[in-house]
């Protein structure tokens, strides 16, 4: 919780919030939304022993434990999480047992839209089964992230946005040799990918590591809970929708690195970058990986925003417009951002949360605009906000200065 103080000065408050942005860089949102952050990285992978142990050690009271922390984070005044705790230790056996007698059957997802400002359908799963859902990646993650290449970047422990963009710049300068060469960009998205992604597939690509079928009856049921008639799609919002979106495109991602061998390559959930000398080598390779996508995936590339495009003309790529010398923001995300920062306040004002959670928002979004030519931005959207946070100080706030 946000910790007050009135004997810690405050007049540097906008010059200390530019320096210290740097924490939640690497969150899925750019806008930094809580409901998107990385999988839950708490050494998960020494609850699990042996393969054979999968299940036992999935159901087991501890990782139940560390799935409810993992699930209320950044959550706490919630009434769904206030409700939950009344009685604590009765939801988890009770969850458990489910989970032992395969008794257990997610409740139906609330469904709301979001214009920000493109029009997304976020479905909301209970609390309950977010527990389950942190359950259940605490315990296959780690088998998969062993297999996950290095550059892709979405919801994964040291990657996110800011390294993805940070690598693609990377790329940039070598192929271009310090700006001085012409470099083509293939830059493409999946279309509708998370309505797409087909279950029988996704669970054969997850039957190759996990033979557990008590496992996979459990992730069946987390699909099953957003199924269509066809058995296809997963819920925007959900954290199991994140990890397995990172599972489905493993295939591509191995496909472009070690198929078609293209050395350049950066993905960020259904986003992804590759950078070359020739735009004729791009041009194959797009053509190959639309049939592997459509073959192997049963998805289509997006035919508005797949393009080769001159790196001198700049590319769009995780909400930044990147040029061989700069980088600038686009509009609609600096819009959607103050939406937001507006609604975050509203909700400190009422009491819904607290001045942690204040500061993570801003903190993580100001990390990412600091990589384009924002400083002014910056500077003036913090300036609006100063005085109303005056007097307050995060735990992050507090601790730096205690190391001081």
């Amino acid at each position: 919780m946000g910790i007050k103080s009135y004997d810690v000065g405050r007049a540097s408050w906008l010059n200390n919030f530019y320096s210290n942005s740097s924490f939640n860089a690497d969150d899925r949102d750019v806008n930094n939304r809580n409901a998107l952050r990385g999988i839950a990285h708490h050494n998960a992978e020494t609850l699990l022993l042996k393969p054979r142990n999968l299940w036992k050690v999935l159901c087991s009271t501890k990782n139940l434990e560390l799935a409810y922390k993992n699930a209320r984070k950044h959550k706490t005044l919630r009434p769904c999480v206030l409700e939950f705790e009344e009685n604590l230790t009765e939801n988890l056996d009770l969850l458990r047992t489910e989970l032992l007698f395969h008794l257990y059957k997610p409740k139906p997802l609330k469904t709301f839209i979001l214009r920000d400002p493109k029009t997304r359908k976020i479905s909301k799963s209970d609390f309950r089964d977010r527990v389950i859902h942190h359950a259940l990646c605490n315990i296959i993650e780690p088998i998969f992230e062993k297999l996950f290449i290095y550059d892709s970047y979405a919801n994964r422990k040291g990657k996110g946005t800011l390294k993805a963009i940070q690598r693609f710049e990377f790329f940039l300068k070598k192929l271009s040799k310090n700006n001085t060469s012409q470099v083509f960009i293939l830059k493409s998205d999946i279309r509708h990918y998370f309505d797409e992604v087909d279950h029988s597939i996704l669970l054969k690509i997850i039957g190759k590591r996990i033979n557990d079928p008590k496992v996979l009856w459990l992730i069946r049921r987390v699909l099953s809970n957003y199924s269509t008639s066809e058995e296809k799609g997963m819920p925007l919002g959900n954290l199991t929708s994140q990890f397995f979106a990172n599972v489905y495109l493993n295939e591509l991602d191995q496909f472009v690195k070690h198929k078609i061998r293209a050395k350049n390559y950066v993905r960020y959930v259904d986003d992804f970058v590759i950078l070359h000398s020739s735009e004729q080598q791009l041009t194959e390779w797009k053509e190959k990986i639309a049939g592997f996508l459509r073959e192997k995936l049963v998805l289509d590339l997006h035919p508005e925003k797949t393009r080769i495009i001159l790196s001198v003309h700049g590319v769009d790529f995780l909400g930044l417009k990147i040029f061989p010398f700069h980088k600038i923001m686009k509009k609609r995300n600096v819009r959607s951002f103050k939406r937001k920062l507006k609604l975050i306040c509203e909700k400190f004002d009422n009491g819904e949360i607290t001045y942690d959670e204040v500061y993570d928002f801003l903190e993580g979004w100001i990390a990412y605009a600091k990589n384009a030519d924002t400083y002014n931005l910056i500077r003036k959207i913090l300036d609006t906000i100063k005085d109303k946070f005056q007097s307050e100080v995060s735990l992050k706030e507090y601790n730096r200065l205690r190391k001081k």
